[in-house]
């Protein structure tokens, strides 16, 4: 089964014009429980912050098909490793802790509507290179229309 990492970004995009379409057909694939998804701690950290309707798309998220992730130490430091390398700045240190967590739980891919720090070939190339010098495997990152708009 194939296990994917979901970001804060995914669950407002359900609730994004622009974004509600691709969105709400990954989650119907969650639901039914065609993948595993990968979720962190903070994610839930910054879920706290969002609208009531995000929090309660949240909270309807199968048990069963979640797999929940802390943030370690060694995340904290593989992200500070992106920063130090400067693939982004100091203020996307929560979104290089996504990164680091999925990274280091071997997800499958990294889906995210964050095109600016996230899903940026630029910025794909510069997370990689990190993982590769430190002996981490590379990540897919994509966003959900990447992922989706070729299946079957």
């Amino acid at each position: 089964m194939e296990r994917i990492y979901i970001d804060t970004s995914v669950f407002g995009g359900y609730f994004e014009p622009e974004f509600e379409l691709w969105t709400k057909v990954l989650f119907d694939r969650i639901s039914k429980g065609d993948v595993k998804v990968l979720v962190s701690r903070l994610t839930d950290i910054e879920l706290e912050r969002a609208p009531q309707q995000v929090k309660d798309l949240a909270a309807l998220l199968p048990a069963d098909n979640i797999e929940w992730l802390d943030i370690t130490t060694e995340a904290v430091q593989l992200a500070d490793k992106y920063i130090e390398e400067k693939v982004v700045g100091q203020t996307s240190h929560s979104d290089c802790i996504h990164i680091a967590i999925a990274t280091l739980h071997y997800a499958d891919v990294l889906i995210s509507w964050n095109f600016k720090h996230i899903v940026n070939h630029l910025r794909i190339r510069g997370y990689n290179a990190v993982n590769f010098k430190y002996g981490h495997k590379m990540l897919d990152i994509r966003s959900p229309r990447e992922i989706l708009a070729y299946e079957d």
